[in-house]
């Protein structure tokens, strides 16, 4: 497998010096990522290259504007387009089923039908076996006023790698049918994910599949899912929660969120992309990120002074950036510019930061053959250690473990 040296234009792709801050890290964090560093570098030292089974890497590329493979200027959102290796194990995430009850939502099952039912093997990118599933008697009367038939009954969750249950009209008060929610217990026993969208959470607690787990749904639902199923550690104001295997997520565009989150987790960020690109959406929102905020996608505008600092600091993740640069940059005092990137966003800029530092070094780990140590000074982490910190504590998993999950295990100099 090739993969290309890092793109003109890729954020951290210049020449020239520059300068990274050294963010803090935990000691004990430190030490624990330093060891399964240590680990995962003894296992890669010896061998030839090899792909495991199951292993797929596309080689298309995608273009910018007009064709041009240039990336000039681009962000986070666009400079994975421009390498030539898309890599993913297909193995891991192939059969999705999104089940259904009467009085599903269409836009929430209309999401788990766009993220995993389209396939999309033109631009090299996974093709899931996907089925919509009856539980109960079909057709299956959909909110508002549209019916559903299909072919499949419970016996499609049998084989299932991810079971996906979609928002409903009163499912925070109806009950669920008997077979399905055992279905769903059965399917978790035997390794299969599960993951709601907004009030599809309800599915999952009527099933027990929320007692001990942590969990979320629609705010305006948090507190009956709480008062229902009290053994839940409901958290109300996050996007969406993965307590492997059980993935709930809030409202609407929250639902796209966690599929795509899934989709990162389990075949690489350039995977999960190109599948957002495709929609038109972006590509990582973090699950701790608040629902209420003032702009869930916030808007990247030349008058707008949010929009502008996070594309400017999606382009220089690689630069010492401050609150207080990026305060002068907006023409704000330091603390007024830290309460507006709060109110729009839901998070610090320090978070915010933290989460796309990583989310390049995904990237970069999955394209790229560049050191541990190259990457971490390219993603603004200043040094491997901090690297190894801040993946740890983000995706449970050290840059070598997960370099070797998402390009088939070669071996790339630490």
């Amino acid at each position: 497998m090739h993969r290309s040296p890092l793109p003109e234009g890729f954020p951290g792709g210049r020449t020239s010096p520059f300068r990274v801050a050294e963010l803090p890290v935990d000691a004990a964090f430190a030490a624990l990522a330093q060891q399964r560093g240590g680990e995962q570098k003894g296992e890669q030292s010896g061998g030839q290259k090899h792909v495991p089974e199951g292993f797929e890497c596309g080689s298309h590329m995608f273009h910018g504007p007009a064709g041009d493979e240039r990336a000039g200027a681009a962000g986070l959102t666009g400079c994975i387009e421009l390498l030539p290796c898309r890599c993913h194990t297909a193995a891991m995430l192939q059969n999705v089923v999104t089940v259904l009850t009467h009085g599903v939502n269409a836009f929430e099952l209309g999401v788990v039908c766009e993220v995993f039912g389209i396939d999309r093997s033109e631009e090299g990118l996974p093709v899931y076996d996907f089925a919509v599933a009856a539980a109960e008697e079909p057709p299956i009367r959909v909110h508002p006023g549209v019916t559903v038939d299909t072919p499949y009954g419970l016996e499609r969750l049998a084989a299932a790698d991810l079971i996906a249950l979609p928002a409903g009209r009163d499912f925070t008060e109806r009950t669920f049918p008997a077979p399905l929610l055992d279905a769903l217990r059965a399917g978790v026993e035997r390794g299969a994910r599960v993951l709601s969208v907004c009030s599809g959470a309800f599915v999952l607690g009527a099933a027990g599949l929320l007692d001990g787990r942590r969990c979320t749904t629609h705010w305006r639902h948090s507190d009956e899912l709480a008062r229902r199923w009290p053994a839940a550690a409901v958290e109300p104001d996050v996007l969406y929660v993965d307590d492997d295997p059980v993935l709930t997520s809030a409202g609407t565009a929250a639902g796209i969120d966690a599929c795509l989150h899934l989709v990162r987790k389990e075949q690489g960020s350039a995977v999960a992309n190109a599948i957002a690109r495709r929609m038109v959406v972006p590509p990582h929102r973090d699950g701790g990120q608040a629902q209420y905020i003032e702009h869930p996608l916030p808007p990247v505008r030349d008058d707008d002074a949010i929009g502008s600092a996070l594309a400017w600091m999606q382009r220089n993740l690689d630069q010492d950036i401050t609150v207080e640069r990026l305060a002068a940059r907006a023409h704000m005092a330091p603390r007024t510019f830290a309460r507006r990137f709060h109110r729009e966003t839901g998070g610090t800029p320090y978070q915010w930061l933290v989460g796309q530092r990583v989310l390049l070094a995904q990237q970069l780990l999955e394209a790229t053959e560049l050191t541990v140590d190259a990457v971490a000074a390219r993603a603004g982490f200043g040094g491997a250690a901090a690297l190894r910190h801040h993946f740890l504590r983000r995706l449970g998993t050290t840059p070598q473990a997960y370099r070797r999950t998402f390009c088939g295990g070669v071996r790339v100099p630490d």
